[in-house]
């Protein structure tokens, strides 16, 4: 997913903040939507719970040798560490086979699960403990099925009350839809392959440029994706995204769940500490044991984190929105309230995790890239893959900590 520079972000991409699960009033909060709200958004996808998923990862099991076909073309150390901890639950925000701040808190929490020594590096204390799962590729081959291309594609508009009249916010292209589904970016899947990013639909791509001012979802529309149904392409490895249907009631958010690569074999947490100072969300279990790490976006200069001991108060997924310029110190003048229709590229993502402090929650992002990099508006911000593992970890009352 490409995006704007992180000052130039648009205002509702980071004004995903002054939320309320289950509030009809409009006011200033949101609402869980219904699984006809986003008919429009997962058109196309069917059922995860009457149909496979061509996209599903296919292990080899602990010792056995993965078949060559499928195995990686060229060495790939850093993004084959990244997809193993992303699978772990250590998650390295986007996998893009680069090192930095989301790839060495990833090592951070993987290292601390595992008494190791802290140094967020892949040093050969760390690389010893993950080669157990050294027979796990960096990347695999897929072939884009035809219903998962078939959109529909949105293009987001800035303005909230021309997105209050979209049946969905959906993803702006296949290349968008395709980056969050293997936990990447648009820039990476290119990478892995150049014979699609050379071809001449991805030439015209790259002449359209967007505007520096326009949010990462809109910045590329339906017309300039590069990707298409039937291609042969490489992408990250990422896996853990078994699901077992007879677990989830709400079918709309089976298919987030499909569309995300997300399993639902998540541990449960019995605490949450989110670090001002690390930038980080943890995830505890009844032992205290760290089962989850994810970087995160929390806060700003002039909407805080709010430090202090708090609880999760329920979970919507597949979240709408209501907008409320009069919660935003940096809405333009003029602005009305809005109710924005559910949608991986809504202000929240996929899911809202509700606080008890009025208006803050933990919640997804249009933005991934963003995760760690920017200012949020008082909340805890994931990437939507990170969020979808999060929601199904907690419960209404869960302890979450924020911390400096």
């Amino acid at each position: 997913m490409r995006f704007a520079p992180i000052a130039l972000v648009s205002l509702f991409a980071l004004s995903a903040c002054n939320f309320q699960v289950g509030n009809p009033d409009g006011k200033d909060g949101g609402e869980k939507s219904d699984s006809a709200d986003l008919a429009q958004s997962n058109a196309g996808q069917g059922s995860a719970s009457t149909r496979a998923d061509p996209l599903i990862s296919a292990d080899p099991t602990p010792g056995q040798t993965m078949d060559a076909a499928a195995s990686d073309d060229v060495p790939r150390p850093v993004m084959q560490a990244q997809v193993v901890l992303d699978r772990l639950g250590f998650t390295p925000g986007v996998v893009d086979g680069k090192t930095g701040l989301s790839t060495t808190n990833a090592v951070l929490g993987f290292q601390e699960a595992n008494a190791l020594p802290t140094t967020g590096e892949l040093d050969k204390p760390t690389t010893d403990a993950l080669a157990k799962w050294s027979n796990i590729p960096a990347t695999r081959l897929v072939t884009i099925p035809a219903d998962f291309a078939a959109g529909p594609f949105t293009e987001i508009p800035k303005d909230p009350s021309a997105q209050a009249k979209l049946p969905a916010m959906s993803y702006a292209s296949l290349d968008e839809k395709l980056a969050e589904r293997f936990h990447t970016t648009v820039a990476t899947l290119k990478a892995l392959n150049p014979q699609v990013a050379q071809s001449p639909a991805a030439a015209a791509s790259t002449t359209a440029q967007a505007s520096p001012s326009v949010s990462a979802s809109t910045s590329q529309s339906a017309s300039q994706a590069v990707f298409a149904a039937g291609q042969q392409i490489r992408v990250p490895n990422v896996g853990a995204d078994q699901i077992d249907a007879s677990t989830v009631t709400d079918k709309a958010w089976l298919d987030t769940l499909q569309l995300l690569g997300v399993g639902t074999a998540q541990p449960k947490a019995s605490r949450i500490v989110v670090s001002k100072s690390k930038g980080t969300l943890r995830a505890y279990d009844k032992d205290d044991k760290l089962v989850a790490m994810f970087t995160a976006t929390m806060g700003s200069s002039h909407d805080p984190l709010p430090l202090g001991n708090w609880k999760v108060t329920g979970v919507a997924t597949n979240p709408k929105f209501h907008y409320n310029p009069a919660l935003f110190w940096d809405a333009p003048t003029g602005r009305e309230k809005e109710l924005l229709p559910a949608g991986p590229n809504g202000p929240v993502g996929v899911a809202w995790i509700d606080l008890n402090k009025p208006h803050y929650g933990i919640h997804g992002t249009p933005n991934p890239e963003t995760i760690g990099r920017a200012q949020s508006h008082g909340c805890v911000r994931l990437t939507n893959w990170d969020v979808a593992r999060l929601a199904q970890m907690v419960t209404a009352g869960t302890r979450v900590i924020f911390e400096a």
